[in-house]
C-alpha cells in the first residue's frame, strides 16, 4: 500500500475540520483559537512536520489575536458611530452570545447568525432605553450594534481563513 495517498486523505480531512470549526465564528465562539489548538495538536501528532515551525505559530498566533481585535473594535466603533452608549455596547455583545445560542438550531446553523444579530440590536436597545435614551436614539444605537457585530464576524472569519490558507500551505 502507498503512503502518500493515506497521508494526503488525513490532511485533506484535518484542513475540512479546521473549515468545519472556522465556522463556530458564527456561535461567538472563539473558533481561531480552536484552530489553533488544533493545529498544535497536529504538530505534535506529525513531528516530522518542519514546516510548521516556531514562527509560524507566531504567525498565526498573530492572525487569531488580530481576528479578535477586529471583531470587538469593529463592534464598539460602529456602535458607538451610531450613538450606544459603552453600557448598550456590552449589551450589544451580551445579545449577541445569547441570540446565536438559542437560535442556533434553526435553518441547518445559520440561525446563529441571525439570532446574533437580533440579540446585539436587542441587547443594545434595551440597554439604551433602560438608561432612558428617546426611541429614535435607541433604536440607532442598536443599528450600530448590529452593523459592528455583523462586520466583526465577517473580519474574524477572513482572518481565520488566513490562518487556515497558512496551514494548508505548510
Amino acid at each position: 500500500m502507498d503512503i502518500l495517498p493515506f497521508t494526503q486523505l488525513i490532511v485533506g480531512a484535518f484542513l475540512t475540520l479546521l473549515v468545519f470549526v472556522l465556522m463556530l465564528n458564527i456561535f461567538g465562539l472563539p473558533a481561531n483559537w480552536i484552530n489553533l489548538g488544533l493545529i498544535v495538536l497536529w504538530k505534535y501528532a506529525w513531528p516530522d512536520t518542519a514546516a510548521l515551525g516556531f514562527w509560524f505559530f507566531v504567525i498565526l498566533i498573530g492572525l487569531a489575536v488580530l481576528g479578535e481585535a477586529a471583531e470587538l473594535a469593529l463592534q464598539l466603533a460602529k456602535a458607538k458611530r451610531y450613538g450606544s452608549s459603552s453600557s448598550g455596547s456590552f449589551m450589544g455583545m451580551v445579545g449577541a452570545l445569547v441570540g446565536a445560542i438559542l437560535l442556533a438550531p434553526l435553518f441547518f446553523g445559520l440561525g446563529a447568525l441571525i439570532g446574533a444579530l437580533i440579540g446585539a440590536w436587542l441587547g443594545c436597545f434595551l440597554m439604551e432605553i433602560l438608561k432612558g435614551r428617546p426611541l429614535g436614539e435607541a433604536t440607532d444605537a442598536a443599528f450600530g450594534a448590529l452593523v459592528g457585530r455583523f462586520l466583526g464576524t465577517v473580519c474574524k472569519c477572513g482572518f481565520g481563513a488566513m490562518l487556515i490558507a497558512c496551514t494548508a500551505h505548510r
